[in-house]
């Protein structure tokens, strides 16, 4: 099984060392829940992740807890971002919002999975 990855700046390195960015919003997506991804951040590996949800949204419908939960500190910073990296967005537009769970264990280990900090 060829693991996925999800690619992030490196810009976003430090929020998904802390915790504090659990979900990345994305305009597709072929992951779909209990699917176990690389996190890289700047060409960096940072981990591994579970995805937990994905959940379809217009861009509209975002709100600031979607925009907390993916490092924002405000749903404005969020939508300002998006734009920036899809220029083409609209608030008709849809996207996925991707939970993830963070993981100490590479796929196909044996050991019991467990949360933990995982970019050094």
């Amino acid at each position: 099984m060829k693991v996925k990855q999800l690619n992030f700046k490196k810009e976003y390195k430090h929020i998904l060392q802390t915790g504090r960015k659990i979900t990345t919003i994305r305009t597709k997506t072929d992951l779909k829940p209990g699917d176990i991804v690389e996190l890289v951040a700047g060409g960096e590996s940072c981990g591994y992740a579970r995805v937990k949800s994905i959940t379809r949204k217009r861009v509209s419908e975002l709100n600031r807890k979607d925009a907390i939960r993916d490092g924002f500190k405000n749903i404005r910073e969020l939508l300002k971002t998006l734009k920036k990296y899809y220029s083409n967005l609209t608030p008709e537009s849809y996207v996925y919002i991707i939970s993830f769970e963070k993981s100490s264990l590479k796929p196909n280990s044996q050991k019991r999975k467990r949360k933990t900090s995982i970019c050094k």
